[in-house]
């Protein structure tokens, strides 16, 4: 591991590639500003082998500022110094990146620029790519936004129809993002293609007629009955030229609406899915804002995205070793790729689907804990599992809905917690009740672009008495000019809230750099109320994600122990 090499091969990446030096500038119709020069963000860390998983929600924690450039970060575990004897071992490296910008699909072809890059001694050939973002936001303004319209009105049901693979439960009494996974073989995978060939569709289909019966069975129906989800499209066989080469935010997600009959047999189940995907190829860049309720999107967005309960994906990226593994082993290089960790999903219930390096099929659910549990999630992967193993040796021309079906006798219906809707905004959130009844309060500031939960890990570091509260701004609304709107709405919703929980304890208002605006804006309008101004204090920036903390806990005790 060169790290010297290393870091030049990506910096050349970044110089060549303009998505990563794009930010957002604010207003009600946020712009995109393309930076000259970015400098790649490098993280070195000793680290272990064991569990990666805190280290990765650490890293996730950390969000991003889509204000400034470079929605893309690195982190390199090195193993620390091995014994004289033994052989080098390897550095791992995590690649964190920003949906709002880069999307798998992008950070696929990223990490093979990265390669070649490499094998380059550093140096990436060639000027910068064309077409980009630019180029992709110069076609999108001139597509017909009537047909897009038209295409949504016709795929969205005109009742709420079944959206669910399970049947209502109690809340689970539990919270985050849960994951599981289940995978089928080479020689089965290699089975459910030739069987979905025969009925001239994909494996992407078979999935989502698997996913369309399993909705249907937990709704109950004795008869004909619409079943609604959302499916994740690549959004790169738009009329472009180069777009499937293009690093962008270009993945997108697009409602599908189908009657599932148990009298019709499974192939015509398939072909019907099949005809709707050829239909959505003409429409993958109409932006499904029905998944994003709780933005500027219509009443009519808004109640499709509580219909549409799950989202599908099955995409398989461009592998970023693909024909360099030869030219790296010539030069001593092994090189691995070990996969990519799933987001968190929009919806409640997310199914992703991927081929891995054998040729297996593996299957993912990423899940809402708090409607969903993981034994309920295990379920519905299990009987995922069962039909697309099944049904290839099972169902021929005339196998019906009914029949395919009945493989699933004996399993119960998982259970789901309640119908999903946006949740009722709450301006604070409590990161740690006050340790005395007139500890006062420090309220969280996060800067624009960055979630809320980029001070989860502030707790453990700063040991003052006081409340910690995180503010959970609403979003700008479309009628908000500028930044100083944005304020005024965040205001708006603080001030209330800051009032009830503060009362008479002193109050303090925090964050860590870019936050500034925010929170004096927010004092001003606390102390015109007629209360006490709050102070605002800030810490700088930092690369790592512990030294940030700790820096912004040095700020908030020198704050709260000082006379001035």
């Amino acid at each position: 591991m060169d790290t010297d090499r290393f870091t030049a091969a990506w910096q050349s990446v970044f110089d060549h590639e303009s998505v990563l030096r794009t930010a957002f500038l604010g207003g009600a119709r946020p712009q995109l500003m393309v930076h000259s020069r970015v400098t790649v963000e490098i993280t070195r860390r000793l680290h272990r082998a064991g569990d990666w998983s805190p280290l990765l929600e650490r890293d996730r924690l950390r969000g991003f500022d889509l204000r400034r450039p470079g929605a893309l970060r690195l982190m390199l575990l090195e193993p620390g110094p091995a014994r004289p004897t033994a052989a080098s071992l390897p550095t791992r490296i995590v690649l964190t990146y920003h949906r709002a910008l880069i999307d798998t699909w992008s950070a696929h072809l990223l990490l093979r620029e990265f390669y070649r890059a490499y094998l380059a001694g550093g140096t990436l050939p060639g000027g910068e790519r064309r077409p980009d973002l630019r180029d992709y936001s110069a076609w999108l303004a001139a597509q017909d936004r009537g047909a897009g319209r038209e295409f949504t009105a016709r795929t969205t049901p005109p009742a709420p129809p079944a959206s669910r693979p399970a049947r209502p439960a109690p809340a689970t009494g539990l919270s985050g993002v849960g994951r599981a996974r289940l995978r089928l073989d080479a020689a089965e995978t290699s089975r459910l293609a030739h069987w979905a060939g025969r009925w001239g569709t994909t494996e992407s289909s078979v999935l989502q007629a698997v996913w369309a019966m399993l909705i249907y069975r937990a709704c109950g129906a004795g008869g004909p009955a619409p079943v609604f989800f959302a499916v994740s499209v690549p959004g790169r066989g738009i009329p472009l030229d180069g777009a499937d080469r293009m690093p962008g935010p270009l993945r997108n997600a697009l409602p599908v609406h189908i009657e599932v009959d148990p009298a019709h047999t499974v192939p015509r189940l398939l072909r019907t899915l099949r005809d709707r995907a050829l239909d959505m190829a003409a429409y993958e860049w109409v932006f499904g804002d029905f998944l994003h309720p709780d933005t500027t999107a219509t009443d009519t967005a808004a109640t499709a995205a509580a219909q549409a309960g799950t989202l599908i994906v099955f995409e398989d990226p461009p592998h970023p070793l693909h024909a360099l593994h030869d030219d790296l082993a010539a030069h001593g290089i092994r090189a691995e790729f070990a996969g990519t960790v799933p987001a968190r999903s929009v919806l409640p219930l997310g199914l992703l689907a991927h081929h891995d390096d054998t040729g297996g099929l593996v299957v993912t659910t990423v899940h809402d804990r708090a409607l969903l549990d993981e034994d309920a999630a295990a379920e519905l992967l299990v009987q995922s599992a069962m039909l697309l193993r099944e049904l290839p040796q099972r169902a021929e021309e005339f196998t019906t809905v009914a029949e395919a079906l009945k493989l699933l006798e004996g399993r119960a219906v998982p259970r789901m917690a309640g119908t999903w809707s946006p949740r009722p905004h709450d301006a604070l959130r409590t990161l740690r009740a006050a340790a005395a009844p007139q500890a006062g309060a420090i309220c969280l500031i996060p800067p624009p672009g960055t979630p809320a939960s980029c001070y989860d890990l502030l707790p453990p570091a700063h040991r003052g008495p006081q409340e910690l509260l995180v503010l959970t701004p609403t979003p700008p609304t479309a009628g908000a000019a500028d930044a100083g709107g944005a304020a005024g709405v965040l205001d708006a919703a603080a001030r209330s809230a800051l009032a009830a929980r503060a009362g008479d304890r002193p109050l303090l208002l925090g964050g860590f750099s870019g936050a500034g605006a925010l929170a004096c804006a927010l004092a001003r309008s606390i102390a015109a109320d007629g209360h006490h101004p709050p102070r605002v204090v800030l810490a700088g920036t930092h690369t790592d994600d512990e030294d940030a903390v700790h820096a912004l806990a040095r700020a908030l005790q020198d704050a709260t122990t000082s006379d001035t």
